[in-house]
């Protein structure tokens, strides 16, 4: 008597031959890759200049540093952590950088290198304390602000020539200079992320911090180390603010806080931790950022041009959630 051996059975992911879990983790961040194209394509088809060189550079210049800062929060939101202090974070920078750092290098990288050990600090806080990050962070914001408007009351100062210099670069190829330094902030986000251990460790502490101490790891470094990178972050973004500005403003971009945790999560990143798309983060901070260049060329009132990109984003949230539904059948 034969044996009959029933047909294992398929999924739709299987069908298409697309692994469930790579499913998962891509659909997000391509469903924000395909907004990016389209709004680049509108922007283009009612400004053709946007092609040129000279108009991506100008269009892309002021997302260099949100895209930088977005990183950082795909770190802390990749440990379960929030940062609600990223945008004063990066004003405080840039007023560093347009006076201490442009007059006194030594005591500029010095001061830049203390906001990094606040930060790893702070997140000591979290883990000795049991604070939530969102406390944390938002406590820690108020004392940016404060720094900042110590060090630069009214926006001012002047950038370091170094800095002004690069943006005055052009790269071969006719490639525009903001797209190469966000690429390669992205690349370098996404080697540590997700080719080192130190980005496993992170990840694993988002996702499941018990076996990360089964595994002889301490939580107490690795949110640390955590934090710390994205104070690196908060540091590359203020001085790229700075090259974009000219100056100094602790004020300048408050709104980055909630703007970096959208990105984050249109671009793949989940609340719950243990998810980095740096990619996705990349991609998500763009649309953002040409979300106001489109609205500008639409001739949309300034007043109604919050209203009407909060709208665009729960629109792509939303069909991220269909997405991930259909990704999980």
């Amino acid at each position: 008597m034969s044996e009959v051996i029933a047909p294992a059975p398929t999924s739709k992911s299987a069908m298409t031959g697309w692994p469930k879990g790579l499913a998962r983790r891509l659909m997000p961040g391509l469903l924000t890759l395909a907004a990016m194209v389209v709004i680049l394509l509108i922007c283009g088809t009612i400004q053709p200049r946007i092609w040129s060189q000279g108009g991506m550079t100008l269009i892309l210049s002021p997302i260099v540093a949100l895209a930088i800062a977005a990183m950082a929060q795909m770190v802390m939101m990749s440990i379960g952590d929030i940062d609600l202090s990223i945008g004063f974070f990066v004003g405080m920078v840039t007023t560093l950088a347009a006076t201490v750092l442009r007059d006194s290098p030594a005591l500029g990288v010095m001061s830049l290198g203390g906001c990094v050990l606040a930060y790893a600090a702070l997140g000591a806080l979290v883990e000795l304390r049991a604070v939530p990050s969102l406390i944390a962070t938002l406590g820690a914001s108020f004392i940016w602000l404060g720094v900042g408007l110590f060090v630069l009351p009214v926006p001012g100062g002047l950038g370091p020539d170094w800095l002004v210099s690069y943006t005055m670069w052009r790269a071969p190829l006719a490639i525009p200079t903001p797209l190469v330094t966000m690429v390669v902030a992205a690349a370098l986000t996404w080697f540590v992320m997700q080719r080192t251990q130190l980005g496993v460790r992170f990840r694993t502490l988002g996702s499941n911090p018990v076996a990360l101490v089964r595994a002889g790891g301490s939580l107490l470094r690795v949110r640390m180390l955590a934090y710390g990178t994205v104070g690196v972050l908060g540091v590359a973004a203020g001085l790229t603010l700075t090259a974009e500005i000219g100056g100094g403003d602790v004020n300048a971009v408050p709104g980055y806080t909630l703007t970096t945790i959208a990105a984050v999560i249109l671009g793949g990143g989940m609340f719950t931790g243990g998810r980095a798309v740096a990619w996705g983060t990349l991609c998500g901070a763009i649309t953002l950022g040409l979300l106001t260049v489109l609205l500008t060329l639409l001739k949309l009132s300034s007043n109604l041009q919050p209203a009407v990109q909060a709208f665009i984003v729960i629109a792509v949230l939303a069909g991220r959630l269909v997405v991930d539904r259909k990704a999980r059948q």
